[in-house]
């Protein structure tokens, strides 16, 4: 599970990372990418976002979400990560497709996509 300091958690957070339209889409995924630090000491923050309109029960919007956090966590282990050291904040919209995948195929996407930027 992510700290509560590498955590987006208010509203206003997330409006300013989807203002700045900075993303890559995929047919299972979208993430936005927020504005560059000024300063280093701030961690980047992430945040995650499932639908009703994906599943209606919330275990199943939460089970996406959690694998979404392990998969970013394993991101920031890697050595790609030096992409999104650099940036506020980032957030993940899980799109419907996400449900018919296993974990090794989502991750592989989200490597992927994250690879773009």
């Amino acid at each position: 599970m992510l700290k509560k300091k590498y955590r987006l958690r208010k509203n206003t957070a997330f409006t300013a990372t989807f203002r700045l339209k900075n993303c890559k889409s995929s047919d299972f995924l979208t993430i936005y990418k927020g504005r560059q630090k000024s300063d280093e000491s701030i961690p980047t923050k992430a945040g995650f976002v499932v639908s009703k309109k994906i599943h209606k029960r919330a275990v199943k919007r939460n089970k996406i979400k959690r694998r979404l956090r392990a998969i970013y966590l394993e991101y920031l282990k890697s050595e790609y990560a030096k992409n999104f050291n650099d940036v506020i904040s980032v957030v993940f919209i899980a799109r419907a497709k996400v449900l018919e995948m296993n974990y090794s195929e989502l991750r592989e996407s989200v490597f992927g996509l994250m690879q773009k930027f």
